[in-house]
């Protein structure tokens, strides 16, 4: 598939999913949805990919919420349709069943904010904005936002955020969960993908398997959840990667994980 709005390229063993609309800050319309849709497939079909990063293009916007063109001219069945595709398409980014990082270079408004709250992490320039200011607009959030925000940092976290629409500073955001690291926007790119290096040298079975416990475990009671963790534990014991990892912590050695 040729793209016109996003970028896809691959540096390694990591993906990068750039939003490439720089001109309207990387607003979400109908095409970029479909295109990001396929591009998760994509990654998901390529065996060589073990992380992704998803960003914007440009200096200003991650992505600066919805296209407001396409939004003003929705009925009622048009708009649940519209945010039932968007939930989708960000649940198959959620899905991937690999670790996602959300490079927030900017504005991460609306729909860009629900977009950062699907991946597995966020960083964040200094200078970034993040919220969810749909009530100005008289609608409310809806390609997931009120239920992962809630589920990340808490129900009064998202009760202020969508209830105001208010814009939140990036460290504001890493102050309360939402952001997991900020750093100066010149140092953005480095630090996040320091970060992703970090995850990329630890077992991939085991970072798989653990962040499917932390999913599954979240739509459970802590008993029910911790059974899955034994059973996750027990799995990853049986592993190439265990036997490899126990070793070289014995050897004083780095490990050399082969995701068996």
């Amino acid at each position: 598939m040729t793209y016109e709005n996003i970028l896809l390229s691959k540096e390694g063993s990591i993906a990068f999913v750039t939003v490439n609309r720089p001109k309207v800050l990387n607003a979400l319309n109908h095409q970029t949805l479909s295109e990001l849709a396929h591009a998760f497939d994509a990654i998901k079909a390529d065996d060589e990919v073990r992380l992704v990063i998803v960003t914007g293009s440009g200096e200003k916007a991650f992505v600066a919420g919805a296209d407001i063109n396409e939004l003003a001219k929705m009925q009622a069945m048009e708009a649940k349709e519209k945010a039932f595709f968007g939930q989708q398409v960000f649940a198959r980014l959620e899905k991937l069943g690999l670790p996602s990082i959300a490079m927030v270079n900017g504005f991460a408004l609306g729909g860009g904010c629900e977009l950062a709250l699907a991946c597995t992490l966020r960083t964040a320039s200094a200078t970034a904005k993040l919220g969810l200011p749909e009530v100005s607009l008289g609608i409310i959030p809806g390609y997931g936002g009120t239920q992962r925000l809630a589920r990340i940092a808490g129900p009064g976290v998202a009760r202020e955020w969508v209830l105001t629409g208010d814009l939140v500073t990036a460290e504001e955001a890493h102050r309360v969960g939402v952001i997991n690291r900020v750093f100066p926007p010149e140092g953005l790119r480095e630090g996040t993908l320091k970060l992703a290096q970090t995850i990329l040298s630890r077992g991939p079975l085991a970072v798989r398997l653990a962040m499917e416990t932390i999913n599954r475990g979240l739509n459970m009671s802590q008993q029910e959840g911790e059974i899955i963790e034994s059973d996750m534990f027990g799995l990853a014991s049986t592993t190439a990667d265990m036997k490899e990892g126990m070793t070289a912590f014995l050897e004083k050695r780095k490990a050399n994980f082969q995701g068996k």
